[in-house]
């Protein structure tokens, strides 16, 4: 995942679970718990989107990996699942899975996630108003628990190797307001909280996006494709020669 930079005070954990892929700090993590899928219809404030689909990773044009996922209405929720297996050129394959619950509204209520690449971890995280309580579970390791406070419960997941949450983070753009709007975010996996921007910009030439919106950080930019129907169909990362295209 290109990474969310943050002045936390948080002393480098992360570096004891991964070892992490450079370009687009893609770490190698693992298959999270399955889930019982109960389909509702989505409620009426619901800000989401239902949707379904395949991304092809690739980095300077070179195939890197892909992610399958999956975002989905369950009784008054919501549900965003997705894994990713990705193949470094010279490194460790790494997979990651990880499932999301949301209110209608976007705001997160749980999230897990698991990984095994160089050392084996799992995380889970319940919400609560503006707090994240983590989780952390590593090999051989007693579970290490921390929070974090943020100035809103409506919080972006923005996690590693997992694009789709982009797509999360689109829909809770106020298409009314537009202009540059500020979100709060997480990065579980690296255990790091920040903030990004989001903003509407005009379709890329030849681009056959409905809509396109930049998020940006003091050191990262990525640029988002959506169709008609609001369905993420392209990230690109200029900085890191980054694709994430649906299949």
């Amino acid at each position: 995942m290109i990474p969310i930079r943050s002045r936390a005070n948080y002393r480098g954990r992360r570096h004891l679970l991964f070892a992490a892929i450079v370009i687009l700090s893609l770490s190698t993590v693992a298959v999270s718990k399955a889930r019982p899928s109960t389909r509702a219809l989505a409620p009426a404030n619901a800000v989401l989107v239902q949707d379904k689909g395949k991304f092809k990773i690739s980095v300077n044009g070179a195939s890197l990996g892909t992610e399958e996922f999956e975002i989905h209405p369950s009784g008054d929720r919501w549900v965003a699942q997705g894994s990713a297996d990705v193949h470094p050129p010279g490194g460790q394959p790494a997979h990651v899975s990880a499932h999301l619950m949301l209110q209608p509204d976007g705001t997160p209520v749980s999230y897990d996630w698991s990984a095994q690449g160089t050392k084996k971890a799992s995380a889970e995280i319940q919400f609560q108003n503006s707090i994240a309580t983590i989780i952390l579970r590593l090999d051989n390791a007693k579970p290490f628990t921390q929070q974090f406070t943020f100035t809103s419960p409506l919080i972006a997941i923005l996690d590693n190797n997992l694009y789709h949450q982009y797509s999360i983070l689109a829909r809770l753009y106020d298409r009314e307001k537009k202009g540059r709007q500020t979100f709060s975010v997480l990065v579980p996996q690296e255990m790091t909280p920040g903030t990004v921007t989001v903003e509407s910009i005009p379709p890329a030439s030849g681009s056959n996006a409905a809509e396109m919106l930049r998020v940006q950080t003091a050191d990262l930019e990525v640029d988002l494709s959506l169709d008609a129907k609001g369905r993420l169909v392209k990230l690109v990362a200029p900085g890191s020669n980054a694709e994430v295209v649906r299949e």
